[in-house]
């Protein structure tokens, strides 16, 4: 394709999404946000149905040089309409790019229609074992393995999903959850308590992030039950449960949706940190972005036993980890009593390690070698950290 001109020299990254733009800000919105300084970034979500009966795109603009589009379609839209929507879409804003464009996959799905355009990069950015995830369609784990054969490069969210990825693909590259810093650590000097907890006991116990079935509720209602006088603060949409199945107690607060921009003041009036995670298929391979969130914000941590949390951040001695309820509530004991000596100077020695920019730009830089071509020698696979 690569079309560069005079007139617009920016290249064009279109990302191809199971993942709403406006559901929570995670690892794709700081990636993207930050690419948008040097492309036009197009990021293309799955299909919604359409209150109109009509087969469209919306588009909106989320910054300068940053577009969500959102096809649309009519009730009762079947499979294979759907697929020639997108696929159509995915055709118009090929032919209109000025530049080199670079497709980037979030969900092997995608191939379904794309699988026949060639872009002059395929990246995949392996955020998820999608594969493992509740309900999820059984042709993926096949889409996963031609995405991996048609990927010039291959990132993965995690150490431990590069482990298992790494015979996979001869470029691949792990870049595990990283932070923006200097956003979370304005929790430290105190912020005003958001009014929806402002009138609330402390000790206050907090998670925030997506309710799913990688959380375990069982956990998270057996601590509230045993310790009524903590407060237990849960922050985030719930998906693929139902909300009405959520374990219910007067100290446990199920508060929804918060915006990014809003988080820190809620960790800044937060006690303790809790990432209440459950063992399974869906959880093996997470590398949860509020791990160096909650540290940046000056927090103390509870994990269960998550690979990606118990290494680096458990061996460290920067998060607890602990299995069940009668653990889970003695480690908190301990954080409410007493930090460790010289915790939160190791919590920032770990956090001055990575950075999302850094993230990107290191990102940015592979992407540039795999763009040259294919006789070059290809990159060695790396773990970033």
């Amino acid at each position: 394709m690569s079309r560069a001109t005079s007139n617009d020299p920016r290249p064009t990254l279109i990302v191809l999404s199971h993942l709403r733009w406006d559901f929570v800000f995670q690892r794709p919105q700081h990636l993207l946000t930050r690419a948008a300084s040097t492309y036009e970034v197009i990021f293309v979500e799955e299909p919604i149905v359409a209150e109109d009966g009509v087969a469209n795109s919306l588009s909106f603009a989320r910054g300068d040089h940053l577009q969500i589009i959102q096809p649309t379609l009519p009730a009762g839209s079947d499979a294979a309409t759907a697929l020639d929507h997108q696929r159509t879409i995915l055709s118009q804003l090929l032919d209109a790019a000025q530049t080199s464009v670079t497709l980037w996959y979030y969900t092997p799905m995608a191939l379904l229609f794309a699988r026949d355009f060639q872009p002059d990069l395929i990246v995949f950015d392996k955020m998820d074992e999608l594969a493992a995830f509740a309900n999820s369609p059984p042709v993926l784990k096949a889409l996963e393995t031609e995405m991996l054969e048609r990927a010039d490069v291959v990132f993965t969210g995690g150490a431990a999903m590069f482990a298992a990825s790494a015979g996979r693909h001869d470029n691949i590259h792990c870049f595990p959850s990283s932070i923006d810093a200097a956003h979370f650590r304005s929790a430290r000097g105190g912020l005003p308590d958001p009014a929806d907890q402002s009138s609330l006991a402390r000790p206050r116990i907090g998670f925030f992030g997506v309710i799913d079935e990688r959380m375990d509720v069982a956990l998270v209602g057996a601590v509230a039950a045993a310790r009524p006088d903590w407060q237990i603060m849960m922050i985030g949409p719930t998906a693929k449960i139902d909300p009405a199945a959520l374990p219910k107690a007067p100290n446990l607060h199920w508060i929804g949706s918060k915006s990014y921009a809003e988080l820190p003041a809620y960790l800044a009036n937060w006690d303790v940190g809790f990432m209440p995670f459950a063992i399974n298929d869906a959880t093996r391979f997470i590398s949860p972005t509020k791990t160096p969130e909650f540290l940046a914000a000056g927090l103390p941590v509870v994990s269960t036993a998550i690979t990606d949390v118990v290494t680096p951040y458990g061996d460290l001695g920067l998060v607890d980890i602990a299995s069940t309820a009668s653990e889970t509530v003695a480690a908190i004991d301990r954080l409410l009593a007493r930090r460790p000596d010289g915790w939160l100077a190791a919590v920032d020695r770990q956090l001055a390690q990575g950075s999302w920019d850094q993230v990107w730009a290191d990102m940015a830089e592979l992407m540039n070698l795999a763009m040259r071509p294919k006789s070059a020698t290809p990159p060695m696979e790396t773990e970033h950290v």
